[in-house]
């Protein structure tokens, strides 16, 4: 067995419409979500209320609190959902269990988790090496659907500034 026949064979199909939440920070979690159809986004609040938005999830795309799900500790994230969006969802020790007992699974965990750590590498390079105006151009360049379904206020949010800056920035590019 290999991890896209694990995962369908193993996830539960969840639905969730437009505006709800998945799970919220500081709850307790101990699932993988695998995106079947449409669209969420993970964001951090900060204490005075402050979104930042971690990262838009898309179909064919996976997420987990792996703080909540694998160490047993809050969930550091909020995941809601932009659009009508159906997972599966799967408890994170089936998975654990079943790369256990199964190296094509173990092995194909191992490079979806590679391939997530060097996404994440890419956004830290980014956010803390190049300037607003470049973030906002290798986001267009890379995500020009996702850009469309989005509004400026979660572009502006992904990249770390403000909507009016981002209208500046837009306007200055044209």
């Amino acid at each position: 067995m290999n991890f896209d026949e694990f995962i369908k064979r193993t996830g539960i199909p969840v639905s969730f419409e437009k505006g709800a939440h998945v799970f919220h920070q500081g709850d307790s979690n101990d699932s993988l979500y695998f995106v079947i159809s449409g669209l969420a986004k993970a964001y951090y609040l900060s204490i005075d209320g402050k979104e930042s938005i971690k990262s838009f999830i898309k179909p064919g795309n996976m997420i987990s609190s792996l703080s909540s799900a694998h160490a047993r500790l809050p969930c550091t994230f909020n995941l809601l959902v932009l659009e009508n969006t159906q997972l599966l969802e799967i408890p994170f020790k089936c998975l654990t269990k079943a790369a256990k007992e199964h190296h094509a699974i173990a092995n194909q965990l191992i490079d979806r988790l590679l391939m997530l750590s060097m996404k994440k590498e890419q956004r830290e390079y980014e956010l803390l090496t190049l300037s607003v105006e470049s973030r906002y151009l290798n986001f267009m360049e890379r995500e020009p659907i996702l850009a469309e379904q989005l509004t400026q206020n979660d572009i502006a949010k992904y990249l770390g500034v403000t909507p009016v800056a981002l209208s500046r920035i837009k306007n200055r590019l044209k």
